[in-house]
């Protein structure tokens, strides 16, 4: 059994950025880059938000800077996948791919959070060309153009005002025939001229040559009254949740309603001494790539002060 002093799981801006900590604090850490490295900004054509890069720069080739800066101050980046923990007891046992055991005495948790698809083919087809789950990463690109956001929850109210107010028009796809958001949610869009609400519409598929130009809908399925209703548009917005990827770490660590992992406010501090939570798995209301740096930066710190303490 290999035994490692900083075991970092997850492969994203926070898991890196806790590596590079980790590695100058020698840590010797080790990480695991999970089933997709570099995480969610690897399916992100253009990152412009981010400090540092007044150009912008793409999401593949900054997750490898990162990495690659990580790689430098000897982090032990390794591909593997976590498929079980035992946090019951100091050192922890995380299973790699179901077979290696690795014994940590510190565990940084960045496995991120995967966004919620509607499930139809055009979602993979125009990924990057149209489609996006991020209206803060990707709303820049729609000013002055036509765009839908399909949800009827907070998110969706939230990224359909936020697009509001970069584009020229905004559709909201609600399947039902009423909003889940908060009151002042709903206040907010139905008052806004820019936004359209489409209640009681389904996304059947998306149109385009190369990327999305339209989306097809369906208006009260499956009643007499059914209709086939097509709108034109340059993009199209998911804002129907996200799912953390916490699952292995449930039986030891606490997580909310939806699965992020609960931390001490401030800090990355899990319910569990020495295992610590960063990115998006902890985020659910950011869930930008600089602010999953920034945790993943108090992860690796607080990581060398619990071992500092320990005499580890």
């Amino acid at each position: 059994m290999e035994k490692v002093r900083c075991l970092i799981i997850g492969s994203g801006p926070a898991g890196y950025t806790a590596a590079i900590y980790a590695s100058r604090a020698n840590l010797s850490p080790v990480l695991y880059e999970g089933m997709q490295p570099g995480g969610q900004l690897t399916t992100t054509n253009e990152v412009e938000n981010f400090p540092g890069y007044p150009s912008g720069i793409t999401g593949p080739e900054m997750m490898e800077d990162l990495r690659k800066q990580a790689e430098r101050f000897g982090a032990d980046i390794r591909f593997g996948m976590a498929t079980a923990t035992d946090l019951s007891a100091s050192p922890y046992k995380v299973t790699i791919d179901g077979e290696t055991v690795i014994e940590a005495e510190t565990i940084i948790i960045s496995t991120g959070a995967t966004a919620k698809y509607l499930g139809i083919p055009d979602e993979q087809k125009y990924a990057g060309s149209g489609v996006s789950a991020c209206a803060t990463c990707d709303g820049f690109f729609y000013r002055k153009m036509t765009v839908a956001v399909v949800g009827g929850g907070d998110t969706a109210c939230e990224e359909a005002t936020y697009l509001a107010g970069l584009a020229n028009k905004v559709y909201l796809i609600v399947r039902k025939n009423f909003l889940r958001a908060s009151k002042i949610m709903q206040d907010r869009v139905m008052s806004n001229p820019k936004i359209e609400v489409l209640f009681e519409h389904e996304t059947l598929g998306l149109t385009g040559e190369g990327v999305v130009q339209g989306a097809n809908l369906v208006k009260r399925s499956g009643q007499a009254d059914e209709e086939q209703v097509h709108i034109v548009i340059d993009g199209f917005f998911l804002a129907i949740g996200h799912k953390p990827n916490s699952d292995i770490f449930k039986p030891w660590i606490e997580t909310d309603e939806i699965g992020y992992i609960k931390t001490v406010p401030g800090t990355p501090r899990t319910n569990v001494p020495g295992v610590f939570a960063c990115g998006d798995v902890s985020d659910p209301h950011y869930r930008q790539a600089i602010t999953a740096a920034g945790t993943g930066c108090q992860a690796a710190i607080e990581s060398e002060r619990y071992l500092s303490e320990k005499g580890l």
